[in-house]
């Protein structure tokens, strides 16, 4: 059963993979990325590296479930680099990742379905190359309680294996529990009905 609760990206960078076509070189590499404002360092950080490269081309996902993307040719041909590679990021089911591939020109022109092939190929042995991990979408909520709860507390987390966030204790006591999403309705209910403890969904 595919849980909707679950989504893969890459635990690390991967590592650089080179995919040569007609003497042109194509350095792909796979990022793990949590927003947009992360890509452009990357990107030039790699316009650095490699100073010789004609077009740092990429693509990115973001979002567990509402998904936004954005690919780039960087002055290749409309849509020959950039969406190849997203294809790729969309094929292996991947988000919050940004697929980068440098090309350094060859001397010969591949034309844009050489350049769509070439794209696709090295943004799909980069990803093949990246450590994918699966990864579970949690839901947090905010338990606040009086002391003397604490132990019925307790002892429902444990039981129901939640995992604590943050604690604060003193005579008044919060709590920031975290569950994955297709138990956080449950979790909701549970300590809802409970006497004494107050419980709200955390953004």
């Amino acid at each position: 059963m595919q849980k909707n609760d679950v989504y893969k990206t890459v635990a690390q960078p991967s590592e650089e993979i080179l995919y040569k076509d007609r003497k042109s070189k194509f350095f792909a590499q796979v990022f793990p990325i949590t927003s947009e404002d992360e890509v452009k360092p990357i990107v030039e950080e790699l316009r650095q590296k490699y100073h010789t490269a004609n077009h740092v081309c990429y693509a990115w996902q973001l979002g567990e479930q509402n998904r936004s993307y954005r690919a780039n040719d960087d002055g290749e041909p409309n849509n020959s680099a950039g969406m190849p590679i997203y294809g790729q990021i969309q094929s292996f089911d991947v988000t919050n990742v940004l697929v980068t591939v440098t090309r350094i020109f060859g001397g010969t022109k591949l034309g844009v379905g050489g350049l769509i092939q070439a794209y696709r190929t090295a943004a799909q042995m980069a990803l093949e190359n990246a450590k994918i991990v699966e990864r579970v979408i949690a839901s947090k909520f905010e338990l606040r309680f009086e002391y003397p709860e604490m132990d019925k507390v307790m002892r429902t987390i444990k039981q129901k294996n939640l995992n604590i966030v943050s604690q604060k204790m003193e005579m008044d006591c919060e709590l920031v529990i975290s569950v994955r999403q297709s138990e956080a309705e449950k979790t909701q209910h549970l300590f809802e009905d409970m006497q004494g403890v107050g419980i709200k969904i955390k953004e």
